[in-house]
């Protein structure tokens, strides 16, 4: 038989405070391991939306969650595509809207997003094996601002990480802004040729 349970002492929250958020950020070079740009999954919470969500709330979902991707999804949580910042900020939204005669407001994920037909994926094995200056490169020729990582559990493909230009610009220590495609590449390569 157990001991009989105690109270343990309390007292009045007096100035309180959350805890220090850990922003480190970790320096890499082009050579330093892929894995220390990536997003891993397992660690970080998966932010989702649903392919009939407004756009303009899934942007705020992004700013509230301070992302820049969302996986989309269905209601059996399988991805159906991806929802960037460029995305929902771009031209597409208006583009969609003029299209379909609805106003901007009325414009929902799906409309915008790109759908998995049109996403390409990293194997983990491959990613575990390369060097951050192979998923630049890897991200330039498919002129891309994210990559999706996944590994295959029998028939179905578990996305378990993210590489986003952005990210991986800010570990190597270059400023990149958002939406610059052009000179994040740019300022890439720079770092590629050095």
């Amino acid at each position: 038989m157990s001991a009989p349970y105690s109270r343990v002492a309390s007292h009045p929250l007096g100035t309180a405070r959350p805890p220090a958020r850990n922003t480190a950020v970790v320096h890499v070079t082009m050579d330093s391991l892929a894995t220390e740009v990536m997003t891993d999954l397992t660690r970080v919470q998966v932010v989702t939306v649903e392919p009939d969500e407004l756009a303009n709330a899934a942007h705020h979902q992004m700013i509230h969650a301070g992302v820049r991707l969302l996986l989309v999804t269905s209601p059996t949580e399988e991805i159906v595509g991806v929802l960037t910042a460029r995305d929902v900020m771009g031209e597409r939204p208006v583009s969609v809207a003029t299209q379909e005669r609805i106003p901007r407001d009325q414009v929902t994920v799906q409309q915008i997003m790109t759908p998995l037909e049109g996403l390409d994926a990293l194997n983990l094995a491959d990613v575990r094996r390369a060097r951050v200056g192979d998923i630049v490169e890897t991200l330039r020729a498919a002129g891309r601002q994210h990559a999706l990582v996944v590994e295959k559990t029998g028939p179905i493909e578990i996305v378990c990480g993210i590489f986003s230009v952005t990210q991986i610009g800010r570990q190597l220590g270059v400023d990149i802004p958002p939406g610059g495609q052009a000179q994040s590449f740019a300022e890439l390569a720079r770092l590629l040729r050095h």
